[in-house]
């Protein structure tokens, strides 16, 4: 039997369009002799559909769309991904399903078992877990077909009490076929391939893995999607960040040579590289796919703003971006610079647009009610607050997409201003810690010169009061970093972090900030997710609660 993966890159709630990749790609796969194809998980609806399971409208038009598939599948089968109800009158009202199709029609339903709902998952939202699992035959082969998670429960991983694939292993199935959409973080694709591998050496069987490709607005998909024979070993694994279909012999991964070691990222470098490709096509499909093209930038001279130029321009082409210079009463001359050889060199249409007139006229204007006071954070953030008037003003009359520029080490403590640098419809590097802006910057330029190299060593700064740096709210950015990393990413508390080596004081004052800035967060535009610990979707954390007992040490 010859098997095809179709790694697509599928559009939530879009069926019509999701059954045109379909049949296209059944097309092709029978073309290259394919026998059976394997989609990702929830093919008809996209990847995470969320409250439009709640629809029944948006349920017929699945079952609406499973049929023309069917109907495409004669000379071929299929295996794909989508909402099923459950008739059993017991539970939620569906299943996560895969749908074996072949001869025109529905052969054989698997439903998903393991329905996770931790960080950005919530499935037991709208769906019932299957506690009945059952092989397939086809053109002679026994299929244990899996959904996702179904299969990420094995060793460290162990979450469930159940375990589908044990089950299915009591009728000897031949090979294990995986549907998936497992969503992309830096660190995540190795994570993947070790729990793929440990299933085909524990169960001594090739496995199949379709998973998806493409952002699907915060959440960003890799594919990667991987073949393993029944040693565990690689066979081959389809390309990230873009569509492929590739056709294999079962006979021949069954036989494939054993290897050693699994794909790893290696160190930070391609940390940065897989993080820029992720944002790149996160950029391009939000775009496309709420119908929108032109994308506005507020370029202000410093590292942020520049890194953010870039990733659109790639994303979208020259002639889809607007950087807009806004400077002010503190801009330096070397920022303004800075930022017309950036927008020069990508080719991008750029204007600059003063806001000491509107500064001065929002000063005036509240110039009664400051009277007796003193200047301090709320007249800087009249400079940010007019700027984001005028960016917000240009994407409004113009139809173009303002992208926020913040960092995640900034939103993290809250070094940013509501309903000022905050504004934007999509924050492009809100999951991605300061230090890593300046590596993807370097790895940028490491084959030439892109971002003006004064922008990446100059220290940063807001630049809203005469000598600003941001060293002098914040510590320096690989201390501030570790210690959010610690606290977000890996879920120490403050003791941990203390006896890790940090200074106690410092520790306290970075997760008050963290704590005390929930609310702008809350506030935010969508968050691209990048990272194993997201800033926007997959941390929940209540507004008005006390914190105080994550400032407390306790003894080790």
């Amino acid at each position: 039997m010859r098997v095809a993966i179709a790694q697509l890159n599928l559009h939530v709630g879009n069926i019509d369009a999701n059954v045109s990749r379909i049949r296209s790609s059944l097309g092709q796969a029978k073309n290259q002799g394919a026998d059976l194809v394997l989609f990702p998980e929830l093919t008809l609806a996209g990847y995470p559909p969320r409250d439009l399971l709640l629809s029944q409208a948006f349920i017929d038009d699945c079952q609406r769309g499973l049929g023309q598939v069917a109907a495409s599948c004669h000379d071929i089968a299929a295996i794909i991904g989508g909402p099923s109800r459950n008739e059993t009158g017991q539970g939620k009202p569906l299943f996560n399903s895969a749908f074996l199709l072949y001869d025109g029609k529905v052969q054989a339903v698997c439903h998903k078992g393991l329905l996770p709902t931790y960080d950005v998952f919530n499935e037991d939202r709208y769906f019932q877990s299957a506690t009945d699992f059952s092989t397939v035959d086809y053109k002679g082969e026994r299929l244990a077909i899996t959904v996702c998670e179904d299969l990420w429960n094995i060793g460290k991983e162990s979450l469930y009490a159940l375990t589908p694939p044990d089950v299915l292993m009591k009728s000897r199935p031949t090979v294990l076929l995986n549907i998936s959409a497992s969503p992309f973080a830096w660190n995540h694709m190795p994570q993947r391939m070790r729990v793929l591998s440990a299933n085909a050496k524990k169960y001594r069987l090739p496995l199949f893995s379709a998973n998806l490709v493409g952002g699907q607005t915060d959440l960003l998909f890799d594919g990667a999607s991987a073949v393993f024979g029944p040693s565990g070993q690689v066979v081959d694994r389809l390309p990230a960040f873009r569509e492929d279909m590739r056709v294999y012999d079962l006979s021949s991964v069954r036989s494939s040579p054993h290897n050693e070691g699994l794909p790893e990222l290696e160190g930070k470098e391609q940390q940065w590289a897989a993080t820029l490709d992720a944002l790149v096509m996160g950029v391009r499909d939000y775009f496309r796919k709420t119908g929108l093209s032109k994308a506005l930038v507020g370029l202000s001279g410093g590292l942020d703003s520049a890194l953010t130029l870039v990733i659109a321009e790639k994303a979208l082409g020259k002639e889809n971006v607007w950087a807009v210079l806004l400077p002010g009463p503190y801009s330096s001359e070397h920022s303004v610079t800075d930022a017309l050889a950036l927008a020069r060199k990508l080719g991008v249409r750029h204007d600059t647009i003063s806001i000491n007139g509107i500064v001065e006229s929002l000063e005036n204007s509240l110039a009664a009610q400051y009277a007796g006071t003193e200047s301090g954070i709320a007249e800087e953030n009249l400079q940010a607050r007019a700027r984001a008037v005028v960016l917000m003003g240009l994407s409004n009359k113009f139809n173009h997409l303002l992208l926020n520029t913040s960092n995640k080490s900034e939103a993290a403590v809250g070094y940013t201003t509501l309903y000022g640098d905050m504004c934007g419809g999509l924050s492009v590097l809100g999951d991605v810690y300061k230090s890593d802006v300046y590596g993807m910057a370097r790895l940028i330029n490491a084959i030439g010169e892109v971002i003006p190299w004064h922008t990446i060593s100059k220290p940063p700064s807001a630049e809203l009061k005469p000598n600003q740096k941001d060293s002098d709210s914040l510590p320096e950015y690989q201390l501030l970093d570790d210690i959010l990393y610690q606290f977000l990413e890996e879920g120490k508390d403050a003791g941990e972090i203390v006896r890790r080596g940090h200074d106690e004081a410092l520790v306290k004052r970075v997760i008050e900030m963290v704590c005390l800035s929930e609310h702008k967060r809350f506030q935010s535009p969508p968050i691209l997710r990048t990272s194993p610990k997201c800033l926007g979707v997959g941390r929940e954390m209540p507004l008005e609660a006390s914190w105080q007992s994550l400032l407390r040490i306790h003894n080790a």
